[in-house]
């Protein structure tokens, strides 16, 4: 049995553009929507890329400058004396400075932190030292000729007189 549809012509139009209308959905949700996504996501993850190489060009410079200054430090230490300890510089320091009797104690200590060279340190602790003469010492320990640097140092008025302070310095270098 042979159906045949007759349909008007303003019929044939509605069909045609039923089937435009559900031909350009299809196209829409799943050839042209993925595409707009997909280039969503790569741009996206260009932009991630590129902070990443920011970051890695950061740490090569840092790096590079870390390098340098490790040759630095092995060059400073060589021309170090061979008897250097940091422990007898800053007594030497505080000798130089009139302040050996204001020491109560120094504590000396040395670090492996997984580094080519070894951190001496030493704390140590002054009482009933001026201002003036607290500076004048700090600037002969600071020492860049023998890799001599302050690491932290508290300093706080003394409780009897007001004029005199009492300072906690850890001092570092290297070995």
């Amino acid at each position: 049995m042979n159906i045949g549809l007759k349909l008007t012509r303003r019929e044939r139009i509605y069909v045609t553009l039923g089937g435009l209308l559900v031909t350009g959905f299809v196209a829409f949700q799943f050839i042209l929507l993925p595409l707009v996504n997909a280039h969503e996501k790569l741009r996206h993850s260009i932009t991630v890329q590129e902070k990443a190489l920011e970051e890695v060009i950061a740490l090569r410079t840092e790096y590079q400058r870390l390098r340098i200054d490790s040759g630095n430090i092995g060059a400073v230490l060589a021309n170090r004396s061979t008897d250097f300890t940091l422990f007898s510089f800053l007594e030497e320091q505080a000798g130089r400075a009139g302040i050996k009797t204001k020491i109560k104690y120094m504590k000396p200590s040395l670090s492996t932190e997984g580094t080519p060279y070894k951190e001496s340190s030493v704390e140590m602790s002054l009482e009933g030292i001026t201002l003036k003469e607290l500076v004048g010492y700090l600037y002969l320990v600071e020492s860049p000729e023998n890799l001599v640097r302050i690491k932290r140092m508290s300093v706080k008025q003394s409780k009897g007189n007001t004029e005199y302070l009492t300072a906690l310095i850890h001092v570092v270098t290297y070995q």
